[in-house]
């Protein structure tokens, strides 16, 4: 009985031990994630694939390397859940040089338990704006701002004063930093020159995960990469401002030439799956309308050049409505579509209605050349004299014809010039009209 009540206090003991004293990770390598774009689904689904990935194989800590733009703060405010409530530990560091952590991206980077960034990055501009990229209404934006801005103070108190008022700032002022600039304050814990010199730097640092305290050993630890699944890299690489411009572009061309020539089948089916594939990228990239707007209008007087030609006047006006819509489509400053691409774009597809469209229309707008309608204009033989009605051979057929200008002599060519029911109208032809196979001729 003595014995046991010991042992039991000897338990209690070392359970009380145990949490006086920072836990020490125990893994034998570093989970890595590399994501560049929108804070989306996509993100979202990634970072969790990415803790539950870490939590099976033992990984001392995951690391997030990551250049975002921003994005829905839904998405935002779920990621921020996972990383507070991961049973590993979180590092993200924005990575590489050039890259930036803005809007949606700071409060990701200030929810984990380690915050780095490598020289030439950015942080901050967290100011919330509408899903079609435009300010808010006055009223509204003041709620937003405010729930936001106590959001990032309670993600950013734990690392000091300094941080925490630079972070509510960085929604309400739309603040940002750089990398040197957020170290001073304490946004950050590091700077790190790639990930390597990060884990080295990291090693030894207290962190708390679940409410308990845990000292990081990464120093010398492999790095695993964890992949993202095949589609989700599809979706992500589309989220591209550029890439996202060109598949609206490519669909709605896809769509009018099939339009203006159907049966084509495979220009349609083509542009319908560029214009959806559009549509995800311009909602992940919190679209304009108004550049939407104007990229309609281009390609509407595209559309009408060709029906009431106007030698490219309006063609030309379409080109400027296409690279002013496509300026003003995304209206953050880091989702932008690149001139190269906006000049590209619009003078190739001036082009492209100039010559495939117009051809195509052409094609519709001939005269038919089978039944009766496909008579017309076609030279046949006198077979009997028309004065003013006789017989006419004409493509293979005899026709019972009435001439317009009688008399006609048997043997003289003729040009069909209409129908009348069983009968057709024809006129003596041209000397320079030449027999077709058949008695019949295209005049």
């Amino acid at each position: 009985m003595r014995t046991r009540k010991i042992f039991w206090a000897l338990l209690i003991a070392l359970s009380i031990l145990a949490t006086a004293f920072p836990v020490s990770g125990n893994g034998d390598h570093l989970d890595l994630l590399v994501f560049d774009g929108p804070i989306t689904p996509v993100f979202e689904r990634y970072i969790e694939h990415g803790i539950a990935t870490a939590q099976k194989d033992g990984a001392e800590a995951l690391i997030i390397k990551m250049d975002t733009p921003g994005g829905s703060v839904d998405i935002t405010h779920k990621i921020v859940q996972d990383i507070l409530n991961s049973p590993v530990p979180v590092v993200v560091y924005i990575a590489p040089s050039g890259a930036h952590a803005a809007s949606a991206g700071t409060f990701v980077t200030l929810a984990a338990q380690v915050a780095a960034m490598a020289p030439g990055t950015t942080i901050g501009a967290a100011s919330p704006i509408s899903s079609e990229g435009k300010d808010l209404e006055k009223t509204l934006k003041k709620k937003v701002t405010n729930v936001l801005a106590k959001d990032i103070r309670n993600l950013a108190e734990r690392r000091g004063q300094k941080a925490a008022d630079w972070a509510e700032k960085a929604v309400t002022e739309a603040q940002a930093a750089t990398a040197k600039e957020a170290l001073e304050m304490g946004v950050v814990d590091f700077v790190a020159d790639d990930v390597i010199d990060l884990r080295d730097k990291m090693d030894g640092m207290k962190v708390t995960v679940q409410g308990k305290e845990v000292v990081l050993h990464t120093k010398g630890l492999p790095i695993r990469k964890i992949p993202m699944s095949p589609l989700d890299a599809f979706l992500n690489a589309i989220t591209s401002p550029t890439i996202a411009a060109i598949l609206l572009t490519l669909g709605i061309n896809g769509l009018i030439f099939e339009l203006a020539s159907p049966g084509a089948y495979l220009p349609g089916i083509i542009g319908a799956i560029c214009l959806l594939l559009s549509f995800y990228a311009l909602g992940a990239l919190n679209a304009n309308y108004t550049g939407l707007l104007f990229i309609a209008l281009a390609f509407l007087l595209f559309i009408v050049d060709i029906k009431a030609p106007t030698h490219g006047v309006l063609t030309a006006g379409g080109i400027a409505s296409f690279i002013f819509g496509s300026m003003v489509l995304f209206s953050t400053p880091y989702t932008k579509v690149p001139w190269a691409a906006i000049i590209g774009l619009a003078f190739g597809t001036g082009a492209f209605f100039l010559f495939a469209i117009a051809a195509a229309v052409r094609t519709y707008r001939k005269r038919p050349v089978t039944g009766q309608e496909g008579l017309i204009g076609m030279v046949g033989e006198a077979r009997s004299r028309l004065a003013p009605e006789g017989m006419v051979l004409v493509h293979g057929e005899l026709w019972q014809a009435v001439a317009e200008d009688p008399p006609i002599r048997k043997g003289e060519s003729v040009v069909v010039t209409g129908i009348h029911g069983l009968k057709i109208k024809v006129r003596r032809a041209n000397k320079a009209s030449a027999t077709s196979q058949d008695g019949g001729k295209q005049a």
